[in-house]
């Protein structure tokens, strides 16, 4: 072996192992995710992203101060994940990424400097198609993540990056396809649909204090974030003012108009329901629940619209 042979044969091997030793690190923090976040719908808490997980001895958190983030556990210059701050109520994003005409994400660069260390860091996963993590925050301090999701395209001008989602299971089979355009853009449709329902979801639990509004139940993996008026109807869109926190009994009932909630927030119980006898489970679970008093939330934009529940006790009393 010559000299130089040696030489290039040197050089090379550490960039193997970085490649190797990256790609581990990336497998772990999927596997972390799934694990943390994989049976909540991809919703995870920033203390549970700041802990992280231990790679080798080291700690390695997920998220920093900056929205592109490269722990340094990771060796080579790509960033683990890219993070859009929650929205706070009277006061704007650091940056407002949005959707493409194509139905893809676009994430700005930090700042206005396309030479940043972090944003070649984003211009390299693209040329390599390394997987990220994608970390849209729903209310402050909770978080829908989304992964495995790729860098597809960049655009200076715009100082931003275009992302395409993917599923797991496509990452371990080997079948991302980054040519593959109208899979891509479908797979993201239905990330960003998930992360809708989500985000409605937790933004109805924290106005309600994470309480069932009609049993007071306090156990959050039991509640969901109900709709006055449904997904289909014109005034359907998911904001706190048409929503309800109820556990998944009464969420159940009130869908199928057993329950009904007056637009004077009082309770009513469907009468065929009221005079059947089966047990303390219909008993305690609906029939108390009659001549109650919904609990609202504090802040009065948070409150059930007054016009919607008018419509949707309507449905009740024709139901009945």
């Amino acid at each position: 072996m010559t000299g130089h042979d040696a030489r290039r044969r040197r050089s090379k091997t550490p960039l193997i192992d970085n490649d190797q030793h990256d790609e581990a690190v990336r497998a772990a923090a999927f596997a972390f995710l799934d694990r943390h976040a994989g049976h909540h719908g991809g919703v995870i808490s920033r203390s549970k992203l700041q802990q992280g997980f231990v790679f080798k001895g080291r700690q390695v958190p997920l998220v920093g101060p900056q929205g592109i983030f490269k722990p340094a556990v990771i060796r080579a210059g790509i960033p683990l994940t890219i993070t859009t701050a929650a929205p706070v109520a009277g006061r704007p994003r650091p940056y407002e990424d949005d959707i493409t005409e194509d139905g893809l994400l676009r994430y700005h660069y930090r700042g206005k400097d396309p030479s940043h260390h972090e944003n070649v860091g984003l211009r390299r996963a693209l040329q390599t198609q390394t997987p990220l993590i994608y970390l849209e925050g729903l209310v402050p301090g909770r978080y829908m993540a989304q992964w495995p999701v790729y860098v597809v395209g960049d655009d200076p001008g715009t100082l931003s990056v275009t992302v395409a989602f993917d599923d797991p299971l496509a990452l371990a089979l080997g079948s991302w396809d980054p040519h593959d355009g109208a899979r891509r853009r479908y797979v993201t449709r239905l990330a960003r649909q998930r992360l809708h329902q989500a985000a409605f979801r937790e933004r109805v639990l924290l106005a309600y204090r994470k309480s069932c509004s009609m049993c007071r139940l306090h156990h959050e993996e039991l509640l969901d974030a109900a709709h006055i008026l449904p997904d289909a109807h014109p005034l359907g869109l998911p904001n706190v003012s048409n929503g309800l926190a109820l556990c998944k009994l009464h969420h159940a009932a009130f869908d199928v108009n057993i329950v009904g909630v007056r637009p004077d927030l009082v309770l009513e119980v469907r009468h065929d329901v009221l005079a059947e006898i089966d047990g303390p489970m219909l008993q305690h679970g609906l029939q108390g629940l009659q001549g109650n008093h919904l609990v609202v939330p504090h802040a009065p934009t948070n409150r059930p619209n007054p016009s919607f529940l008018e419509e949707r006790y309507e449905l009740f009393r024709q139901a009945g």
